[in-house]
């Protein structure tokens, strides 16, 4: 068994107008919370409703559980989420999911148990009687995630999955994809929600214009640069520029009292040790120095930045 559950190989789908995913080599490892990430137009819908069948490739292959995209056997352990759902005002919560039971092939006993559970776990526990016409936004997303985990598959997809939620129900989500993940399940996030993706997943690719720029480990993409938070007594003009290179730049934060706040950003994590010794040697009074972790936005803009400046080779596994 593979310990990849997605894979594909420079799978693109174009459009006419040139819009689309071009080229994408991806690898979902099992049993994680995969971010998708993107500005909107990115292509990132495409690629999953590409991987999911609903989407002819232009070129390229790609796998789900070791099966060919488009086959059925592909899709018989997914869940799907998609970014605009609409589903029969008519129907009532509990009706929309017996619908998708009875297409997914549960028996009328499996159903029984399944339903409730449900309905219970996306938050709509006492409300599957009432018809979806009088839902919110946020109950008709609810229920369609409720409809992607009818199945109980191992791999579900989620394309923004809290779009219309408030900050209570994004929390709730959150939860839910750290429990299928603690279950042995991969949830595919596609997300352009950076600290939403920032708090649940454990590997991000990042997609840009259509091209896959990076992807990994984002706590290991993290480190893209060496910060430091800085207090010090005032000092002479051109101390930065005297440690250099080790000093890559240095911003001003604030000033307090007899001490000023700066940002600076190093070569090299390891060299921050040898700036608090370049410093001390200089006579220069430490008040404080931080490491600053990045955050996904500062991983993000980092690599979409590197990816507008220059052209890269990207190790894809």
């Amino acid at each position: 068994m593979s310990d990849y559950v997605i894979e594909t190989h420079r799978l693109t789908k174009q459009y006419n107008n040139g819009a689309g995913c071009r080229n994408i080599s991806l690898a979902v490892p099992r049993g994680t919370v995969f971010g998708f990430l993107g500005p909107n137009g990115a292509g990132k819908s495409t690629f999953v409703r590409t991987l999911l069948g609903l989407l002819v490739p232009t070129d390229g292959t790609g796998h789900i559980l070791g099966a060919p995209i488009g086959s059925v056997k592909s899709r018989e352990n997914v869940g799907y989420l998609p970014e605009l759902f609409r589903y029969p005002e008519w129907l009532t919560g509990r009706q929309l999911l017996e619908t998708h039971a009875g297409l997914c092939g549960l028996a009328r006993d499996e159903r029984k148990k399944r339903i409730p559970f449900l309905l219970d776990r996306v938050g709509l526990s006492g409300r599957g009687e009432e018809k979806i016409r009088g839902y919110s936004k946020g109950m008709q997303q609810r229920i369609g995630l409720a409809c992607a985990l009818l199945s109980n598959p191992d791999v579900v997809f989620l394309d923004e999955p809290t779009s219309a939620l408030d900050p209570i129900g994004r929390r709730e989500v959150r939860e839910l994809m750290n429990e299928l993940r603690n279950e042995g399940k991969t949830v595919f996030l596609n997300s352009h929600l950076l600290s939403e993706v920032e708090s649940v997943c454990d590997y991000i690719a990042i997609i840009h214009k259509g091209e896959l720029i990076v992807q990994g480990e984002w706590r290991k993409l993290s480190a893209v640069k060496a910060q430091v938070e800085i207090a010090l007594a005032p000092h002479a003009d051109g101390l930065w520029e005297s440690l250099a290179p080790i000093v890559v730049k240095a911003e001003p934060i604030r000033k307090e009292d007899d001490r000023s706040y700066w940002l600076v950003t190093l070569s090299d994590e390891r060299d921050i040790p040898v700036l608090i010794h370049r410093l001390s040697e200089a006579g220069i009074s430490l008040y404080h120095v931080i490491p600053r972790i990045p955050r996904l936005e500062d991983v993000f803009m980092y690599w979409v930045s590197r990816k507008e400046s220059e052209s890269f080779d990207v190790d894809y596994r």
